[in-house]
């Protein structure tokens, strides 16, 4: 029986590296073991990591980090919503993305060792873990896997940015908006949706429209136009599909 065979608890404790492991500890292992980033790891492996950690607690409307500051890790959500944007000296914002628990950030910025790019604030109250570049850095350099998934990861999100880029240029509003709604509701569900679906938006109309580069009332004008077509019904922040298959087939 190998580490990755054992609970993390035991694992830990068994480990040889000589240094007890602690309930604090034990419990930042699990937190981040919970995160696809360590998939595969033993829990010996990840508990290297979670002596860099720390863990933070963000209120709705906090910022964790201002375009400039500098950078000295990045973050993985536990729970809640988080929001990257641009912002203006006059105050005007552009959402580039959000971001939702599972998933991580500021890695691109703490590889080239610069200043952060964009701000960070939380959407809703939500719980992070903040891991150090140091031990980060450390550990990348005797794992050659941990490093193709990193770098796997990074051109994920590349290619992400490449199809936003297009979606910007080449796709109207309303296959925007559309698109959207579709991957929400791949997010939240099971498999492939049939019929009746809902979907509770996870931020404000305002945030998702700077998302999709469209102003709020181009955004709200298109959802009156879905319901007009009897492809969706809005009420409020949650978005009834009266029918998933036919909006599907409305984007051509």
């Amino acid at each position: 029986m190998n580490h990755r065979d054992l609970p993390c608890a035991q694992a830990l404790r068994d480990d040889t590296s000589g240094e007890s492991a602690t309930p604090e500890l034990e419990r930042l292992c699990r937190l981040l073991g919970q995160a696809s980033l360590f998939n595969g790891l033993g829990c010996h492996e990840i508990a290297r990591f979670a002596r860099g950690v720390r863990e933070l607690k963000a209120a709705r409307g906090d910022i964790l980090f201002h375009r400039g500051d500098t950078c000295h890790g990045f973050h993985l959500i536990l729970s809640g919503q988080i929001k990257l944007a641009f912002t203006s000296a006059e105050g005007n914002e552009k959402v580039v993305d959000i971001l939702h628990p599972g998933q991580s950030f500021g890695e691109a910025v703490m590889f080239m060792d610069k200043p952060y790019v964009v701000m960070a604030q939380a959407l809703t109250d939500a719980s992070l873990l903040h891991i150090g570049k140091q031990v980060f850095f450390d550990e990348m350099a005797g794992d050659p896997t941990f490093c193709r998934k990193i770098i796997a990861g990074l051109a994920q999100r590349l290619h992400q940015l490449m199809a936003d880029v297009e979606s910007y240029s080449l796709r109207s509003g309303r296959e925007r908006i559309i698109g959207y709604l579709l991957r929400e509701e791949e997010r939240e569900g099971e498999g492939v949706a049939v019929g009746r679906v809902s979907i509770r938006l996870p931020t404000s109309k305002g945030t998702i429209a700077s998302r999709l580069n469209l102003t709020q009332e181009h955004f709200s004008r298109i959802l009156h136009e879905l319901t007009g077509a009897g492809l969706i019904e809005v009420e409020g922040r949650t978005i009834h599909i009266p029918d998933i298959g036919r909006l599907r087939m409305s984007l051509g």
